[in-house]
Order: structure tokens, then C-alpha cells, then sequence
């Protein structure tokens, strides 16, 4: 079956070739994209023509994903997948225009982000002991993800080139190839002082292109290996409640903000396209607001 013969899969193996050929799409956007989009070869049909993805198919199938319980983040980039499929399908000319244009997702309730009060975060900063790779590394990624607000597979992905322990700053890749700056602050940078001299102990002096953070083999650290280490050390400071890597973005925006940092500026270290996306953080500092105000203002009660 050739990529042009007008079937639904073939179409879809066809636009992800694009996406990684033509558009450099990340490994991890491509994984995202390609199992979106099985799904919706397997509801309407491998042998499918194109020609079948009406719009009401479309919508309905994102409403059938959803009802399943999928994650709000899940299925908005299920919608993103089909409409950028949708749009591929109309520039090549395979059909007269996207079905999937109007697509949105099902509206539902925003689900605020759990973050850690600065006593927790200090207490799980705190969890790695000793001098060993596994209590050194630990401290180094705890601080460089708490101090940055960067993703986990941004810091999975770090390379040597982009860190600049003298000028305090990591350039880093974000969503969509995007690059940008994020300040180090003295203990993360004291942290990856430390777990540099251990590394290249081990592993000799790395090159520009080498990972900053390594696994026991001396391979890239991957995320699972992460969520491993941010376990042990939560286990460790002993924090009850369910707390992810990306909780420490999620408390790095919300300690910034209730100090006082323009939204922007979260914005911008966040790594966000859009403000829109900050601004779920600005509910936690008005939450906060409120409860100043109600201590402290006469007549607040």
C-alpha cells in the first residue's frame, strides 16, 4: 500500500513522514501524533477512503475518547493531532478542504496544578543524602527543575553546550524547538558543580554534545529514571499526596508569582506560546490574596 492510494492509513503514514522529515517534529510529538491518530484509523477503518472524515465523525470520536475518562491535556492534543492531519490533507490537495477546521475539544472543568508550600520543596531538596551517583545526581536534577521551572524532558534532553554554570543560565529546548534562557540559582548551580566532577569521574570529561545528566550505564537519563529518583525522594522528606516531576514546575510558577513576578516574565520562563496557559497560576496567587486580605483587613468578615 503506497502512500498516495487515498486510504485513511496510508494518509496518515504519509503525514507523519512530513511531520518528521520535512517539519524536524520532536520524538516525542511524533509518538503523541501517531497513536492519536491509530485511534481514529481503527474507529473508521484502515481501508477507509479519506473522504470519510466528516467532520460529525471526527467529533464524535474526540467525544468517545473523552467520555472514556482521557486527561483534558490528552484529548486537546488528540483534537491538535486531527486538525493538523485535517490541514495537511487540504494543502497536498487530498481533499477540497480540512473536516477537522471547526474541531474543538469537549469543554471541562480546568483541574488546578498541585504545587508544594517552600518548606515542603526545601524538605525534598533536602531528601538526597550522601555522596554517592544516585544521592548527587538526585540533588543536581531536584534543584536544576525547581530552580528553572523547565519540563522533565527538557532536562532529559540537556546537552553540555547549553549549560553555562559561570554565567548561571541554561538555554533551553523547548516545545516546538523553541529555545530560551533560564536563570540557575547559586544551589542548583552548586548542585551540578558537584554531580559534573562525579560524572566525568566516572565517565570521563563529557563534549559539548554530551548529556549533561546520565544514566548508571552512562546513557542519556531518561524520564522514567527521573520519576524513579523524584520518588525515592519524596518517600525520603516523607510528603504525603501525589507529586509529580511536574509539580516542581508547577510550584516554581506559583512561588514566583506569589513573590511578586510578573506574569510575563513566568510566561517566559515557563516556556509558553501562550499567556493563557500562565494564567491558571494566577487562581493559586489570588487564592492567596484572599486568604492575606481576610487575616489582615478590618472588615474583610
Amino acid at each position: 500500500m503506497n502512500a498516495d492510494d487515498g486510504t485513511l492509513a496510508s494518509c496518515v503514514a504519509a503525514f507523519l513522514a512530513t511531520l518528521r522529515d520535512a517539519r524536524d517534529a520532536s520524538p516525542h510529538t511524533l509518538r503523541g501524533y501517531a497513536a492519536d491518530l491509530a485511534g481514529v484509523v481503527e474507529s473508521l477503518g484502515p481501508a477507509s477512503s479519506i473522504t470519510m472524515l466528516e467532520a460529525r465523525r471526527l467529533r464524535e470520536h474526540v467525544e468517545a475518547r473523552a467520555a472514556t475518562g482521557l486527561a483534558p491535556a490528552s484529548v486537546a492534543r488528540l483534537v491538535a493531532a486531527i486538525r493538523s492531519f485535517g490541514r495537511w490533507l487540504a494543502v497536498t490537495g487530498r481533499l477540497g478542504a480540512s473536516p477537522a477546521g471547526l474541531l474543538r475539544a469537549p469543554r471541562r472543568g480546568r483541574k488546578l496544578p498541585r504545587w508544594l508550600e517552600p518548606e515542603e520543596i526545601a524538605a525534598l531538596l533536602a531528601a538526597p543524602q550522601g555522596d554517592g551517583f544516585a544521592a548527587v545526581r538526585a540533588r543536581a536534577v531536584l534543584e536544576t527543575l525547581y530552580s528553572t521551572g523547565m519540563r522533565v524532558g527538557e532536562l532529559c534532553g540537556l546537552d553540555e553546550a547549553r549549560l553555562d554554570l559561570i554565567g548561571g543560565v541554561i538555554t533551553v529546548r523547548g516545545k516546538g524547538r523553541k529555545e530560551r534562557l533560564a536563570p540557575l540559582g547559586a544551589p542548583a548551580i552548586r548542585a551540578l558543580e558537584a554531580w559534573r566532577r562525579l560524572r566525568d569521574g566516572g565517565f570521563g570529561r563529557s563534549g559539548r554534545e554530551s548529556p549533561v545528566f546520565r544514566g548508571t550505564r552512562g546513557g542519556r537519563l531518561d524520564q522514567r529514571e527521573v520519576r524513579r529518583l523524584l520518588g525515592d525522594a519524596i518517600a525520603a522528606a516523607g510528603l504525603a499526596g501525589r507529586t509529580t516531576p511536574h509539580t516542581l514546575r508547577h510550584s516554581f510558577a506559583t512561588h514566583l508569582l506569589r513573590a511578586g513576578a510578573d506574569i510575563r516574565s513566568v510566561q517566559e520562563l515557563l516556556g509558553h506560546a501562550s499567556l493563557a496557559t500562565t494564567q491558571i497560576y494566577t487562581h493559586l496567587s489570588i487564592d492567596d490574596l484572599r486568604e492575606a486580605y481576610r487575616r489582615a483587613h478590618p472588615r474583610a468578615r
